[in-house]
């Protein structure tokens, strides 16, 4: 009858959580996985250039990977014009571009990288040369296949309830209860970590290629395992085969020491979780990874110990085993507690970076979700530790035993939400994504006279005094030019607004930088009149969109 209950509970855990991963990928959908944000481009996103450039430089926010064969730049006739793969970068890399048969009209630049916390991320925009073409190419579908999305998904969610199979009975083992049910619940899951390592590893292949989940080759599976992503799933894998080896040598008053090795395998296990995710790409990123360490470990602990509370223990110990056990257990469970609240705060302050990006943000609605479900956990288990108190009784265990039961069932969906979580982009790249789209969303244009060429951007090009205009002077065959004075002016006729000068200073002999306001929105005029010699300048005009 044990044996049947403790399936029909692990099947319920499971089946609970994956229809929580489901319902949770169907969240509103955020930018694109987006872990890895591109902040800089050159040329830049949207601009008009004199001429074709030799290279194109793309910036992100964290250090990335770049995958091969997955970057091209296409020319205006629709050809591909990058030479081989990017050279990589710090936090971004290079592509070299041949000259295009046909040079002028718009260029469609369409990356895919792994991000540095593993999450493979893609995205395309367009700059011109001379002027856009009257059709642009267009971007390839670089998304993850939604299979893969889930089944990546489901192996966190069975790492993860893998990890707390295992760690409950070792903990019981050591310390309280031995029974051979235990060795083979811990060796379980330490099979179930490693079946959703593998997998993880596997999955990672088509997310970075954005493939379907079985079309891997030989070459992109040596790519994972030869990054540092798969070095270090690869060496969970090596840790959790000498784990299993120890398990059954775990016991009370036979010495400390395969306990004491037990005990540091487990903590190099729960290591690779951070250096495989968010926390390595954070800033304080080794602050992140200690917490997030110790965020793993009190879970593992406290829920591991639920589930063998529930299967086993509060179901074949006697009534004197239990007067021992469950007090000491209660400690545990409380220690465990705190610690496992105290780093998740850490972690979602870090992570979060504002109260606006807890409401606004796919991660920030996520971890609102996972913090409610954590609470109504804690009040159960606080329930748990009242009826502990009052002494063991068969009324009291079977309360008890109920009440754990409750708690494994929610602790379930605050795994499934984790699982979901950690594939979330962190609330705190939703600065940087908004200002990434802010600059995408200037204006950007290059102007042309009988003297010069002055290419410029208007950043963020909105209603307001903080409108940056920087600029760049070439002569009409390309080269840098000096200017020895520079003269702006922003009109509004349709209002009535006549010329008002807005002031720009030489910041390097070819380059202005300065700031222009913008008190109402509509069609503004843009004056430059740039003197290069004591007689010679002249005037070039453009309008700029103001909303």
């Amino acid at each position: 009858m044990g044996n049947v209950w403790r399936r029909r509970l692990v099947s319920w855990l499971l089946a609970t959580g994956l229809a929580v991963i489901v319902s949770a990928l169907g969240w509103p959908a955020q930018p694109a996985e987006a872990h890895a944000i591109l902040t800089q481009a050159s040329p830049q996103q949207g601009s008009v250039v004199k001429a074709a450039p030799e290279q194109v430089m793309l910036r992100f926010n964290e250090a990335i990977q770049v995958i091969p064969g997955r970057t091209q730049v296409i020319g205006p006739d629709g050809k591909r014009v990058n030479v081989g793969d990017p050279a990589p970068q710090q936090n971004g890399m290079t592509i070299k571009l041949r000259p295009a048969g046909r040079p002028l009209g718009t260029y469609l630049v369409s990356y895919r990288i792994v991000s540095a916390d593993s999450h493979p991320i893609s995205g395309a925009f367009t700059f011109s040369v001379g002027a856009p073409s009257a059709s642009a190419p267009s971007a390839p579908d670089e998304g993850v296949d939604p299979a893969v999305q889930t089944a990546t998904a489901v192996s966190k969610f069975f790492g993860y309830g893998g990890l707390t199979l295992a760690v409950g009975p070792v903990l019981f083992l050591a310390l309280w209860f031995r029974r051979r049910s235990l060795i083979t619940m811990a060796r379980a899951g330490l099979g179930v970590v490693a079946a959703g390592t593998l997998a993880t590893i596997w999955l990672q292949a088509p997310a970075s290629s954005g493939a379907g989940p079985f079309d891997v080759s030989a070459g992109e599976l040596g790519q994972v395992l030869t990054s540092s992503f798969g070095i270090i799933l690869a060496a969970r894998l090596i840790l959790l085969g000498v784990a299993a080896w120890l398990v059954p040598r775990v016991r009370r008053h036979a010495g400390r020491g395969p306990t004491a090795v037990l005990v540091a395998l487990v903590v190099a296990i729960l290591v690779t979780w951070p250096l495989t995710g968010h926390p390595a790409a954070s800033p304080f990123a080794w602050l992140l990874v200690v917490a997030d360490t110790v965020h793993l470990a009190g879970m593992a602990v406290w829920l591991g110990g639920l589930v063998v509370l529930t299967t086993v223990v509060l179901r074949r110990a006697e009534t004197r085993q239990l007067r021992l056990i469950l007090p000491s257990w209660s400690r545990w469970a409380a220690i465990s507690v705190y610690w496992l609240v105290a780093a998740g705060v850490l972690q979602a302050v870090v992570q979060t970076g504002s109260v606006d990006a807890l409401f606004d943000s796919g991660y920030g609605r996520l971890l609102l979700i996972k913090t409610g479900l954590l609470a109504v956990v804690l009040g159960v288990a606080a329930w748990s530790r009242r009826l502990v108190q009052r002494g063991a009784s068969v009324a009291t265990t079977s309360r008890l035993r109920r009440a754990t039961a409750v708690e494994v069932g929610i602790t379930a969906l605050v795994l499934a939400a984790t699982a979901v979580l950690v594939q979330t982009n962190p609330g705190r790249a939703v600065d940087v994504e908004a200002v990434a789209a802010a600059k995408a969303r200037g204006f950007v244009t290059t102007l042309n006279s009988k003297l010069y060429s002055v290419q410029f951007d208007v950043f963020p090009a909105s209603v307001g005094e903080y409108n940056t205009i920087h600029a760049f002077v070439y002569t009409p065959e390309g080269k840098p030019l000096k200017v020895l004075e520079w003269k702006v002016t922003l009109a509004l006729p349709e209002k009535g607004v006549e010329p008002i000068d807005n002031p720009v200073s030489s910041i390097l002999e070819n380059q202005g930088l300065g700031n222009l306001t913008f008190p109402f929105p509509g069609e503004w005029q843009l004056s430059m009149t740039l003197r290069i010699s004591e007689i010679d300048q002249a005037t070039v005009t453009t309008t700029i969109p103001v909303r």
